[in-house]
């Protein structure tokens, strides 16, 4: 895996990007996720994705130095206004949680960026597939949902990725009072809440902003 020196040096030298700060606007991420990487010294793969993505970089070259820092030209890049957004292997539960938990990403689909920019963050987006039935029937088992990890803070009626210690989930989520609530639209499957010492484990992955099925 690459290390951040060297990820960060590629970056600056070859994008607008000059600081930590330009970074993690450039990948719609917090700075404290780019401190968190740097003492971690490691790169999540869905950053170099999205960089090599954003500024028409090679992943090889990003990540591993080979080849030319340019990515190879196709007629689908050339295409200003299209974005591949990342299918990762995690698979969200609609259910009591879900422990295929791996981010690693498996294959990408073409969307229009200016479609995407209207619900949120291209960059910061991933696909996740779907199991289990207790967001029926807004959200089915087999459906696939646009996940934007910058849109973290809670709104009213709206449906986010949730992981809790190892699992993850897609659930209607609700804060008041020192507790958090995790609401299914299925009336089979009871609230979960979160409190005390449970808060710790808990993080917003981020919110759902598209899905769909096959037929």
């Amino acid at each position: 895996m690459i290390d951040f020196n060297t990820f960060f040096t590629r970056v600056k030298e070859n994008t607008p990007i000059a600081s930590q700060h330009d970074l993690a606007k450039a990948l719609g991420v917090n700075r404290s996720a780019i401190t968190q990487a740097k003492r971690r010294n490691s790169i999540p793969q869905k950053w170099v994705l999205a960089l090599s993505r954003s500024f028409k970089l090679s992943a090889d070259w990003l990540e591993f130095g080979k080849g030319e820092p340019q990515a190879p030209v196709n007629n689908a890049e050339n295409n200003s206004d299209t974005f591949f957004v990342p299918k990762v292997f995690a698979r969200l539960c609609a259910g009591d949680g879900s422990y295929e938990v791996e981010a690693t990403p498996i294959e990408e689909h073409v969307f229009k960026e200016s479609w995407l920019a209207q619900k949120g963050t291209p960059s910061t987006m991933v696909l996740m597939d779907v199991i289990g039935d207790s967001m029926e029937p807004f959200i089915l088992q087999g459906d696939t949902v646009l996940v934007d990890q910058s849109q973290t803070t809670l709104r009213s009626n709206c449906i986010y990725a949730v992981g809790i210690e190892d699992s993850i989930m897609v659930k209607r989520v609700a804060a008041e009072h020192g507790k958090i609530t995790l609401l299914s639209d299925n009336p089979s499957y009871s609230p979960i809440t979160i409190q005390g010492d449970e808060l710790l484990s808990f993080r917003m992955i981020g919110k759902i902003v598209w899905s769909a099925r096959d037929y």
